[in-house]
């Protein structure tokens, strides 16, 4: 955080988990009705995802949200930043584009904890917003012999209302998804998710609200960061390696909330692999968290708390900057505003192979 002088630092004898003291704060602000309109909307990502992403209604949302007289209204009504990056939002999502998607793949290898067999999880984020996530997750798994589907069906992981303060809306979604990954993970797959706000949600928010359920901790032990399962598999020598194209220099922002995980830098490991490319690590938060960006009364302080990472690409000049959050990598491109683009991991591990 750029203004925190916390001075208890795990680890400390006290130990105060000071993000969850402040989500014990969000949720009594939340029972007491002291949550806004907007702050409502904003995380209502599956309604508004649903909505957003019908053809025709896409095109006009995306249109709207570029028009800077409708932004100006927008930040008088709802207090959404006019500068604020908004995501795109698509008609033929993840599952539409992988719903007929059946692995070729007979030779499944297990490794380690995996079972070669995975089971995507597209997230709200990825299934409407960032399609493309899923469409190179999918060529990437499969180049490298692991089988692919898509989970039955799901709903948003639950973050933005647990940040929001709205536990009931988290054990809605909890009781909506976890059934549908337990039942996957018995029938024999791992679970992969593009966004690491929704691994971490599985992996650790989850089992924290619900320790006594065992399919959370079933789902837990089972749900990978897609470069974490790539790299597991790679001690088990069964990464492929047939790399045609180096990518050069690198920044590699990594994502708050895949640091959190405590499983390593394991998309700079894989990307490191690639003959030819350089790759410089920025291990500082991009301001984004979520929601907190595009409000008018925090957009400028996110800038503010991004500016470090900035200067680093600026410094590095590099030939690409990524993110593992593509909300993050929005807010990183915005900030730079010089015509360069964001992009994401996954898609420079496809460019990397050829695929």
């Amino acid at each position: 955080c750029y203004l925190t002088k916390c001075p208890y630092v795990p680890p400390h004898e006290w130990n105060v988990d000071y993000p969850h003291l402040m989500l014990r704060a969000k949720a009594i602000k939340y029972k007491k009705g002291e949550v806004s309109t907007r702050d409502k909307l904003l995380t209502s990502t599956d309604i508004v995802g649903r909505l957003a992403s019908i053809p025709v209604v896409a095109g006009m949302v995306n249109k709207a949200n570029k028009t800077p007289a409708i932004r100006g209204l927008m930040e008088k009504q709802l207090r959404v930043h006019r500068d604020a990056v908004l995501p795109a939002y698509h008609s033929n999502t993840t599952r539409k584009r992988l719903k007929s998607h059946h692995s070729n793949n007979t030779d499944i290898q297990t490794a380690g904890r995996t079972m070669g067999k995975v089971a995507l999880f597209a997230t709200c984020y990825g299934n409407v917003n960032q399609p493309q996530l899923g469409e190179d997750l999918a060529a990437i798994f499969e180049h490298n012999g692991i089988a692919l589907t898509l989970v039955d069906k799901e709903q948003c992981c639950g973050m933005p209302k647990l940040e929001l303060g709205d536990l009931e809306a988290v054990e809605k979604s909890k009781q909506a998804n976890i059934p549908v990954l337990a039942k996957m993970i018995d029938a024999g797959w791992d679970i992969v998710a593009p966004i690491p706000s929704c691994v971490l949600m599985f992996k650790q928010e989850l089992p924290l609200m619900f320790p006594d359920d065992p399919e959370v901790a079933k789902v837990r032990d089972h749900i990978f960061d897609p470069f974490e399962y790539l790299m597991l598999r790679d001690k088990e020598g069964l990464l492929k390696t047939d790399f045609k194209r180096p990518l050069g220099k690198v920044s590699y922002h990594a994502a708050c909330h895949l640091r959190v995980q405590k499983i390593g830098l394991k998309t700079r490991d894989l990307l490191k692999l690639i003959p030819d490319t350089e790759v410089n690590v920025i291990e500082r938060c991009s301001g984004h968290d979520g929601t907190y960006a595009v409000k008018k009364e925090f957009h400028d302080i996110s800038m503010k708390i991004c500016r470090p990472v900035f200067n680093q690409i600026n410094k590095a000049e590099p030939d690409h900057y990524a993110s593992d959050c593509p909300m993050a990598g929005e807010q990183i491109q915005h900030g730079l505003d010089n015509g360069t683009k964001a992009e994401h991991p996954l898609g420079l591990l496809r460019h990397a192979y050829g695929i």
